[in-house]
C-alpha cells in the first residue's frame, strides 16, 4: 500500500471508529458533542443510569469540569473562586466574562444586604471595589447603591440556597453553548430535521404520517386528484362552491338562483340536505358562519341573504340604509356580525357597512375616499378587514386603525385568506396568483402560474395540511394544485368540460376538494381510491 492510500484510509478509520473526532457521511458530527447531547436527552427522560453508563463507557462527560466546579463554589458561597473559574473558562468573550462575574458579585452583595447592619460594610466594600470596576451599566450599580439603604432585592438567610441556584443557572447562561448542553437539545434538533423534511416534501398533505425510522417523503396520492363524485344538482352554471368551517358540509350556488347545501358523509360522499330558493338573480357568493349555523348568499343586484343551515330556512335579507347593489359581505369571528360592501354604477358613494344579525346597520365607512369593493374578508382574529378593489388590496386595522394598500399591477378577480388569518391569494387577469403576507412590509409576492384566467372571475383557495397547497380553477377547464413553495403546479386535474370557476378544500379532510363549474356541475376530489358517483338533484 502506498503513502497517499494509507493516509486516506488512516483517516477514514479515525472518524468512523469508537475514537474518531467526526462522524457522519460528511463529517459534519463532533462526536463529543453527539455524546454529550444525548447524555442530556437521557437524563430529561428519567434514564439515569443509562446516561452514566454512556458517560463512563464514552469517556466524555457530560459538563467539563469548570461546570461542576462553578456549582459546587456557587452554592458554596466561595466568592473569589467563583471568579477564578469564570476567568479560566476558554472561549469566553470580555464581555461575556464581565457581565458574569458581575451576576456573582451581585449575588454576594445582595446576600450581605440579607444578613442587616452587619452586612452592610462588607456590602459597601463589593460594590465599590469589585462591581464597579467591570464598568457594567452605571444604572445597575446606581440601583445597588441604593438597596444599601432601602435593602431591595436583599436574600433573606433562610432564602439563600434557592436564590444561588438560580444565580447559578443565570451564569451557565452566560457562557458559550459547550459549557452547558441545552435542555432538550437533541429533541430540538430530531424536530428541526423533521420540520425540514416536511417543508421539502412536494406533496405532504398528512400530518400524522411522519417517522423517525426514515427519511419523509410523501407520494403524489396524497394530494386530491382522484374524482370520486359529482353532483348534479344545479339547472345552469355553477358560480361558487365552498365548505363549511368543520367540513361536514358543501355549499354551492349557480346562475339558476339557487344554492345548495349538501352534507359530507363519513365515507367521503355527499348528499343533498337543502336547496336555497328564494333569489330572483344568479347567486354569486356564500359565506359559511364561522359556527357553520347560518350560511349567507349574495345574489347579483340582490339583498344578502340569511339562511338557516338546520331547517333551510330563510331568515333574514339584508341590504344597505340606502339603494346600493350588496356585491360582496363576510362574517366576524363571532358569528353575531357581519360586513358587506355595495357599489352603485351612477356617481353614488361607495360604502363599507356592519350590522347584526338582526339586520341593524352597526358602523359605516362611506364617501369619496371609500373605494368600489369586489371581495372582501375579515381576519379569523378579527383585527383585519380586507378588500378587493380593481387592483389593490385594501387592508385596516380593526376597530380603528391603520389602513394601508398592496397595489397590482393587474386587475383582481378575487380573494382568499389562509386559515391562520396571516396570508392572502389574490387571482389576477394576467393568469397569475399572487400571495401576500398581511403586513405593511410587504415588497414582492410568492407567484404562482399554469392556469388559464383572461376574462371570467376565476377564485382559488388554500388548502392541505396547515394550509400548504394552493387550489384554483381554470378557463381550461381544469383545476390547477400548486405547493405554496413552487410556482408551478404539481398536479393538474381533468374532468370538467367547461370553465372551472370556484375551488374550495376540505378544512377538516385534507384529501378533499370541490370544484363548480360552467358545465352545471360539483366535482369531488379525493386523495384516496373513491367510487364514482354521480347524483342528480339530491
Amino acid at each position: 500500500m502506498d503513502m497517499a492510500a494509507s493516509s486516506v484510509s488512516s483517516r477514514g478509520e479515525a472518524q468512523s471508529g469508537p475514537a474518531g473526532r467526526r462522524l457522519g457521511e460528511r463529517g459534519l458530527v463532533d462526536r463529543e458533542e453527539l455524546v454529550r447531547v444525548i447524555a442530556q436527552s437521557l437524563y430529561s427522560l428519567g434514564y439515569r443510569k443509562a446516561a452514566a453508563a454512556l458517560e463512563a463507557e464514552s469517556g466524555v462527560p457530560l459538563y467539563p469540569p469548570e461546570h461542576d466546579r462553578l456549582l459546587f463554589d456557587v452554592m458554596s458561597g466561595r466568592w473569589d473562586a467563583c471568579v477564578a473559574t469564570i476567568r479560566s473558562v476558554a472561549g469566553l468573550g470580555d464581555g461575556d466574562r464581565a457581565a458574569a462575574e458581575f451576576l456573582v458579585w451581585r449575588g454576594c452583595f445582595l446576600e450581605l444586604l440579607g444578613i442587616g447592619d452587619a452586612g452592610l460594610p462588607r456590602a459597601r466594600e463589593v460594590l465599590w471595589r469589585r462591581i464597579a470596576p467591570l464598568v457594567i451599566d452605571r444604572e445597575c450599580v446606581h440601583w445597588l447603591a441604593r438597596a444599601m439603604i432601602s435593602c431591595e432585592g436583599a436574600v433573606a438567610p433562610d432564602a439563600v440556597v434557592g436564590w444561588r441556584i438560580g444565580l447559578f443557572l443565570d451564569l451557565v447562561d452566560a457562557f458559550p453553548p459547550w459549557f452547558h448542553v441545552p435542555s432538550g437539545r437533541l429533541e430540538l434538533l430530531v424536530e428541526n430535521a423533521v420540520i425540514q423534511q416536511v417543508s421539502s416534501c412536494v406533496y405532504h398533505n398528512s400530518p400524522d404520517e411522519i417517522t423517525l425510522f426514515e427519511d419523509h417523503k410523501c407520494p403524489e396520492e396524497q394530494i386530491p386528484s382522484k374524482c370520486s363524485q359529482i353532483l348534479c344538482g344545479h339547472n345552469n352554471e355553477v358560480w361558487f362552491v365552498r365548505f363549511s368551517n368543520d367540513g361536514n358540509y358543501l355549499a354551492s350556488s349557480s346562475s339558476d338562483c339557487t344554492a345548495i347545501i349538501w352534507k359530507v358523509e363519513e365515507d367521503d360522499t355527499l348528499t343533498k340536505k337543502h336547496c336555497l330558493e328564494g333569489h330572483k338573480n344568479p347567486i354569486s357568493f356564500v359565506a359559511w358562519s364561522p359556527n357553520d349555523r347560518m350560511l349567507l348568499t349574495c345574489g347579483n343586484g340582490e339583498s344578502v341573504k340569511l339562511w338557516n343551515v338546520a331547517t333551510g330556512e330563510c331568515s333574514l335579507k339584508f341590504s344597505s340604509s340606502v339603494d346600493h347593489i350588496i356585491n360582496s359581505c363576510a362574517w366576524f369571528p363571532n358569528s353575531e356580525k357581519i360586513v358587506c360592501a355595495s357599489c352603485e354604477p351612477d356617481s353614488s358613494p361607495n360604502r363599507i357597512f356592519t350590522c347584526d344579525l338582526e339586520g341593524q346597520e352597526l358602523e359605516a365607512w362611506v364617501g369619496d375616499r371609500i373605494p368600489k369593493v369586489s371581495d372582501i374578508a375579515v381576519t379569523p382574529d378579527s383585527k383585519h378587514l380586507i378588500c378587493v378593489c380593481s387592483s389593490e388590496i385594501w387592508i385596516r386595522e380593526l376597530p380603528k386603525g391603520r389602513e394601508w394598500k398592496i397595489r397590482e399591477q393587474q386587475t383582481i378577480s378575487s380573494l382568499s385568506l389562509s386559515g391562520d388569518g396571516h396570508s392572502l391569494i389574490v387571482n389576477l387577469n394576467s393568469q397569475e396568483i399572487h400571495l401576500w403576507k398581511i403586513s405593511e412590509s410587504n415588497t414582492v409576492p410568492d407567484k404562482f402560474k399554469g392556469h388559464k384566467q383572461l376574462k371570467f372571475v376565476i377564485r382559488s383557495c388554500f388548502g392541505g395540511s396547515n394550509s400548504m397547497f394552493i387550489a384554483s380553477g381554470s378557463e381550461d377547464s381544469q383545476v390547477y394544485i400548486w405547493n405554496r413553495h413552487l410556482e408551478t403546479p404539481i398536479k393538474v386535474l381533468y374532468g370538467h368540460s367547461l370553465t372551472v370557476n370556484c375551488v374550495s378544500w376540505n378544512p377538516a379532510r385534507p384529501h378533499m376538494l370541490a370544484s363548480a363549474s360552467d358545465d352545471r356541475t360539483v366535482r369531488i376530489w379525493l386523495a384516496n381510491k373513491g367510487s364514482y358517483r354521480c347524483i342528480a338533484h339530491g
